[in-house]
């Protein structure tokens, strides 16, 4: 942890809403002219695009048929735990960027699904903003969590993430449902090996849940809108939190426990802007205080 250098990581799966959750910081961060440098999770995997599909192919052939980015093999967990604890004692450390598709690749000249050579972040950044798989992992011998200021978690139900998961891979890359469904399979030990225990970390989770039934995933023609949803909002330590003020402000949301409220799926990003909003001006306020 570090008040001068502050570190923010929001953790979830592929599929579950992350970016949407980066972005509701971003609009934070312009509002107060807060200068955050932001770390894409992808950008810690181990191989590129090809090099993957190699090394699956090849532990696949070896009887290892579970390989996948949500565990450690195929991630720079030590490198990303090297970078959270750098920068929170120094403000800097070593950040890349993953071409995802030829729009992000163009201007760098190079092929998507590669990697941009690493950079030294520049002095003079207020903090460190990470999203992706594993700002809250940990394990015998790398603790990636131990240097965040702020974890935040995003996990739709089971069944709901596959919907996401299903329409963003076939929609916007092309995938096939089978392609898609095999990669599901695949990963599943690691998720529930490296990613859930990340949700008994944070100190805010976000758990978005249908009221449609999603009781297939697999052949749901649409994905649940947010007013086809609720999100329940669990805080660690809900000392400090103004709940009677986030009710008021959250139409139709209830409390179902004393660190836990329900809110209508369309109020999540309302929601975000007063919890995360406060929090992070705090954040802040001690980093000034520090220097």
């Amino acid at each position: 942890m570090s008040k001068k250098f502050p570190v923010i990581a929001i953790t979830g799966s592929s599929g579950a809403g992350t970016t949407t959750v980066k972005k509701s910081f971003q609009h934070i961060f312009r509002r107060e002219m807060i200068n955050a440098h932001i770390i894409e999770g992808d950008s810690f995997h181990r191989y590129n695009r090809i090099e993957m599909r190699e090394k699956m192919a090849a532990a696949e052939k070896a009887g290892h048929k579970h390989l996948s980015h949500f565990g450690p093999e195929a991630n720079l967990l030590e490198e990303l735990s090297d970078l959270f604890a750098g920068y929170s004692n120094n403000g800097t450390g070593r950040s890349r960027l993953y071409l995802h598709d030829d729009v992000e690749a163009a201007p760098f000249g190079q092929e998507q699904g590669t990697f941009t050579p690493w950079e030294e972040i520049p002095h003079g950044t207020d903090l460190l903003f990470y999203e992706g798989l594993h700002g809250g992992y940990a394990d015998e011998r790398t603790n990636v969590a131990e240097n965040v200021d702020l974890l935040v978690g995003v996990v739709p139900i089971i069944n709901l993430e596959w919907i996401q998961k299903l329409h963003r891979d076939q929609a916007s890359r092309g995938y096939s449902k089978e392609a898609v469904v095999e990669t599901i399979l695949r990963r599943m030990p690691d998720y529930v090996k490296y990613i859930c225990p990340q949700f008994s970390k944070t100190h805010v989770n976000f758990q978005r849940v249908p009221i449609v039934d999603t009781s297939n995933p697999f052949v749901a023609r649409d994905i649940p809108t947010p007013d086809e949803s609720m999100v329940i909002i669990r805080f660690t330590n809900p000392k400090g939190i103004d709940f009677s003020y986030l009710l008021s402000m959250l139409d139709n949301s209830w409390m179902t426990r004393p660190n836990s409220i329900v809110i209508p799926g369309g109020k999540m990003g309302l929601a975000m802007q007063l919890i995360f909003t406060p929090m992070i001006l705090k954040i802040m306020d001690q980093k000034k205080k520090a220097f």
